[in-house]
This record gives structure tokens, C-alpha cells and sequence, in this order.
């Protein structure tokens, strides 16, 4: 629908936002945008025939969608040790949410406990009511879902996942293991020279108990990632399997009905996914960095060979827009500005189920972001939730 188009709604207020470079789903047009009701009820090229919001040439994106961020923990625990009041961390993150252009974000929380954190066990029931509160009282910016991340080698994960994952604000699942020599932390031997140092114990002995502790995991993740899986198809939600690193782990998420391998390690496990017609996740800051900070593969690399769906802010809210500008600037990963925003908003909402929104298209729910960039960075200017503005 055109502004030219005598169908245009009334009886509502419309906000028309012009003179603006509109990412759409596959090219930039100079134009202008009405919204009303929540909605993008127009799209069109050229000089607006109505007034409106002047971009000044800025660009107009949708509003990103992060499937996996585990950042609110880090608002939670803002220091070791220091354990903050989970209502306050969430007004905390969603104003760093917000503030990175990201209207729809998916709280990535651990069900379980790892090696090196087992207070996740007491903490992901306050976090996800602290969610569920303040979005309920409008306080919260950016819309609030929770991304359940669970430890398979936590014998707790089955119950914890049963008591949370039919909650409305959950709405995807993913498996995972951290353990010394599996998956993101193939360096066994790293692992092992850490503890000594940290515990003092002979090689021998650090050895045995490290040999100890993966066999113990072995047993509990036996009965832990089918359980968890099989709740995932009950509740019909995403499933995600997080870090494949061998082709193995291709092989046992496709036959437990897995779609999505998220963050995976390698190139071949990358490649194998794709061809399996598996999306793929890669996390935004391994591109800013030029590499994977666990010395796992290159998200650029696997950008080169088509083989990343979506990218995910990971640990820095922030990186996904920067990511998304940086992709499109380079030349070698062959996406354009169009094609990285779709990593970073359309493609993560479809396969989050969220279809209605994602993308600067007639019908579509008016998240938008009005997007400045100085010296080759994007900063956001304006933010629009479902067409109110929010930022």
C-alpha cells in the first residue's frame, strides 16, 4: 500500500516517519513509512505528500530481535559475589536492550548448574518473575522472552525446565553441555593445568578427578537431554542445540527433531548443519573480534560459505547492530546491508515463530529503529515498539 492509496486507514492516528533510507527485505529506498495502530500501514519511495517525522537521511531499520542473550545474568551478578535484586537488574537490562536497537530479545537463562556457577539453580525462577512483573506493569521497553538454556549434566535441569517452560514468556529451549573437552571447551588439557593451579593437586590426581567428573555428567546428561526435549516438542516451542562441534552432534540433533544449531564450533559441523537444512546461529561478537574468544571457529569464516541464518548479541547486547553494519561493509562475507539486517531481525523472528514482525513491510508491527552512523558506527537515534516510541 502506497500513501497514493485511497484505502489508507482513518479514524486513527497516523505517524509518518520520511526522508529516510529504508532497509527492506532485500534492498535500501529512500522513502517514507506510515504507522498506525501498532502497524506499518504503508511504504513508499520518494518525498512524502504529508508531513511527518523528518529522518534527515538517516537510515530506517526494523527493530532487532535477539534470540540469545545471556546478559541479564550479568546485571544479576554485576560483580562476583554480588548478587543484585533481579526486578532492578531487569529494568537495569532492558534500558542496555533497548538502547542497542533491539525490540524483541530473548533472555537466554540457565536451567542448572555448571561446574563454575551453581547458584543458576536459585536464581532462574526470580529472574524469570522479575521478568514477567515489570513487563506486565509497562515498565520494560523492549519486549521480554525467555530463551530456557538447559545444562544437561545438572541432574536439577528436568525439574527446573518442568516447572518453568509452560509459563507464556517462555518461548524457546536449547541444549547444552559445558564440560572440560566437550563441545565449546574441546582444551581437556587447559582444564586440567586450571585446576592445579587453582587446587594444588598432582597432575595424577587432577586427571582422575576430571575423568571423575565426565563420567558422572555422561550418566546424568543420559537421562537429562531427552527429557528436556521431549518437553520442548510437548510445549511445541524452538528447539536449539548449542555448540556442535563434531559431526555427531548433527547426527543426534536432527534425530531429536532439532532445527537450529546454534553457535556451532566448527566449519564442519557448520557445513553439515546446512545441509541438512538446519539454520545456524553465529554470535555477534566473534565477528567484531575476529574470532571466537574460546578459539572455536570464526563466524566470518562460516559468513563466506553462506553458512550462518542469524546472528545473536551472545554476551554484548550491543554487537548486534554494530555486527550487522560491520557484515554489510565487508566485502568477503558477501551480504549486503539488507541481507545482514535480515540476520539480525527477520530470519530470528521467523524462526522464533514471530512472524509479524522483523522486517519493514506493509502489515508488520511497527518496531523500527531511526539509525545514525558516525565514522562507520551506527548509533540509534529513535526506537519504536509496536509503534510507540520507546527510545
Amino acid at each position: 500500500m502506497t500513501f497514493a492509496d485511497k484505502t489508507m486507514p482513518t479514524g486513527s492516528e497516523l505517524t509518518v516517519l520520511k526522508n529516510a533510507r529504508i532497509v527492506l527485505g532485500d534492498e535500501v529506498v529512500t522513502g517514507h513509512i506510515a504507522v498506525a495502530d501498532g502497524r506499518i500501514v504503508a511504504v513508499d519511495t520518494g518525498i512524502a505528500p504529508q508531513a511527518g517525522l523528518d529522518l534527515d537521511g538517516d537510515y530506517l531499520l526494523p527493530g532487532l530481535v535477539d534470540i540469545h542473550t545471556d546478559h541479564f545474568e550479568k546485571h544479576v551478578f554485576p560483580r562476583a559475589h554480588v548478587r543484585w535484586d533481579p526486578f532492578r537488574a531487569a529494568m537495569a537490562h532492558d534500558a542496555q536492550i533497548i538502547g542497542s536497537g533491539i525490540t524483541t530479545v530473548f533472555d537466554s537463562l540457565c536451567v542448572g548448574a555448571t561446574i563454575k556457577n551453581p547458584e543458576r539453580r536459585e536464581i532462574l525462577a526470580p529472574m524469570i518473575d522479575a521478568l514477567e512483573q515489570a513487563q506486565a506493569a509497562g515498565m520494560l521497553r523492549a519486549e521480554h522472552l525467555v530463551h530456557l538454556r538447559c545444562e544437561i549434566t545438572d541432574d536439577a535441569t528436568i525439574r527446573l525446565t518442568e516447572e518453568n517452560i509452560a509459563k507464556e514468556i517462555v518461548r524457546m529451549v536449547s541444549v547444552m553441555e559445558h564440560l572440560p573437552g566437550r563441545r565449546q571447551s574441546k582444551n581437556i588439557e587447559g582444564y586440567i593445568e586450571r585446576r592445579m593451579a587453582d587446587t594444588g593437586e598432582p597432575r595424577h590426581e587432577a586427571e582422575r578427578v576430571t575423568q571423575e567428573l565426565l563420567n558422572y555428567s555422561d550418566e546424568v546428561s543420559a537421562k537429562v537431554r531427552p527429557a528436556v526435549v521431549a518437553l520442548a516438542h510437548l510445549h511445541k516451542l524452538p528447539l536449539l542445540s548449542h555448540d556442535d562441534t563434531e559431526l555427531e552432534h548433527i547426527d543426534e540433533a536432527l534425530a531429536e527433531g532439532i532445527s537450529v544449531s546454534e553457535f556451532p564450533c566448527t566449519l564442519e559441523a557448520a557445513r553439515k548443519a546446512r545441509q541438512h537444512g538446519m539454520h545456524a546461529v553465529g554470535g555477534a561478537p566473534n565477528v567484531i573480534r575476529g574470532g571466537s574468544q574460546s578459539g572455536n571457529v570464526a563466524v566470518a569464516d562460516l559468513l563466506v560459505e553462506d553458512l550462518v541464518d542469524i546472528l545473536a548479541s551472545d554476551y554484548v547486547p550491543r554487537s548486534l547492530l554494530d555486527c550487522a553494519f560491520l557484515v554489510a561493509a565487508d566485502e568477503t562475507l558477501q551480504a549486503d546491508l539488507p541481507a545482514a539486517v535480515r540476520m539480525v531481525a527477520k530470519t530470528p523472528a521467523e524462526v522464533a515463530g514471530l512472524s509479524d514482525r522483523g522486517e519493514i513491510a506493509q502489515g508488520k508491527r511497527a518496531d523500527l529503529l531511526h539509525v545514525g552512523v558516525h565514522n562507520g558506527h551506527p548509533f540509534v537515534k529513535q526506537a519504536w515498539r509496536a509503534g510507540t516510541r520507546v527510545l
